[in-house]
């Protein structure tokens, strides 16, 4: 008897089109606790899909952190704890970027590419920088799911989503119910996939590059060690880090 052959990948880097068909359109659902998806197919164990989103994040070129406004903003000591877990995994990847989502307003009729990643237009963040494989965390479902699907359409970019929630599956990577805990579960994983891969970081623990404009902005630097961004109750949980402030918010609103 003939027995059809599940296919080994199906949410994939694009371009996909103008209009590609949603992950749950073709046939993905989300993760149960504990679980994970892999371009878009069920793997029991999120661990290896931890150890995935490492090897795609240690090997692709310009790979970015984008962190949203859940890790972004202080908004309660639970926010800061998570966002000092995000530094730590940023903290393992030689030569990565980290491009905030600090709000969700539209930034027509022009953006930065290099300020900021905005969910109306990212592929124009993907594109301006080059980007072929990320990772949104601390982004609002609703909106890292437009992200995400907009990403697939027009990018070649692997992305990566980890959630709080329930997962993305329309992410190539995500895993799900990400608190605190998990999030230094994470940066644990990435230090034992990059330590086997032989890759090293700077002796000055400066292994984050700024993009042009955060450059600028501290005083022609071209790395930092995240580390030193440390977030406090009370203060932003890390957009002042990358150019943006509460003042800067002020002002555009």
């Amino acid at each position: 008897m003939k027995t059809e052959q599940k296919p080994e990948r199906i949410i994939v880097p694009g371009p996909a089109g103008f209009h590609p068909p949603s992950a749950a359109q073709l046939g993905v659902s989300l993760p149960d606790p504990g679980q994970g998806l892999m371009y878009g197919i069920l793997e029991p164990n999120e661990d290896q899909v931890i150890e995935e989103i490492a090897r795609k994040m240690l090997t692709s070129p310009n790979a970015t952190l984008f962190p949203g406004p859940m890790v972004l903003w202080a908004w309660n000591e639970h926010a800061v704890e998570k966002a000092k877990a995000v530094l730590e995994i940023a903290a393992q990847i030689p030569d990565v970027l980290i491009i905030p989502m600090p709000d969700y307003r539209p930034k027509y009729p022009k953006i930065d590419p290099e300020e900021v990643i905005n969910p109306n237009h990212p592929n124009l963040t993907i594109w301006g920088n080059k980007i072929e494989a990320c990772i949104f965390i601390g982004v609002h479902c609703h909106y890292a799911n437009l992200t995400l699907k907009m990403i697939r359409a027009g990018t070649n970019c692997c992305t990566s989503a980890v959630c709080a929630e329930q997962g993305h599956e329309d992410a190539m990577l995500t895993i799900r119910d990400a608190d605190s805990a998990k999030l230094k579960k994470v940066a644990q994983i990435f230090k034992r996939v990059r330590e086997s891969m032989g890759l090293k970081l700077p002796e000055n623990g400066e292994n984050v590059r700024f993009t042009g404009t955060q450059s600028k902005v501290h005083g022609g630097k071209t790395h930092t060690n995240p580390l030193v961004f440390m977030p406090t109750p009370g203060g932003t949980a890390g957009a002042a880090a990358f150019g943006h402030s509460p003042e800067h918010m002020k002002r555009e609103g």
